[in-house]
């Protein structure tokens, strides 16, 4: 069976931005200060690492078994990751990071938003 144009732009455009966010991950500063030890920054690349991998499982699972339900996860996982970026944007300011973090986001939307739309609701709904 062949996969519907809304659910491949779905798939590809999430596998995009959690390849940006691997990426983040792997260039983030790692040295260690007086409010992060070693092990702390060890623990949050771990859990970051891990938190990947549970979104890509759910993309697949949604793009590749048609289950409805990842969707909705990944779609909570927006809605906290902006507020997050929100935050941290009105704290800081815009910096590359936090445009890398925009990025991600967009592509997230992109691809949510045609996760349930078109021919991607037959897919889901059958």
């Amino acid at each position: 069976m062949t996969v519907p144009v809304n659910v491949w732009w779905f798939e590809v455009l999430l596998y995009a931005s959690l390849t940006i966010d691997a990426l983040s991950v792997a260039f983030q500063d790692r040295t260690p200060r007086p409010d992060m030890t070693e092990q702390m920054i060890g623990a949050a690349t771990v859990t970051a690492a891990v938190l990947l991998l549970l979104l890509t499982f759910l993309v697949w699972l949604a793009a590749q078994r048609r289950k409805s339900w990842p969707r909705w996860v990944l779609t909570l996982a927006l809605v906290l990751s902006s507020i997050s970026l929100t935050q941290v944007v009105g704290e800081k300011g815009l910096q590359f990071d936090s445009f890398v973090d925009i990025v991600s986001c967009a592509l997230t939307l992109g691809g949510l938003y045609c996760s349930f739309t078109g021919d991607a609701k037959d897919w889901f709904n059958a």
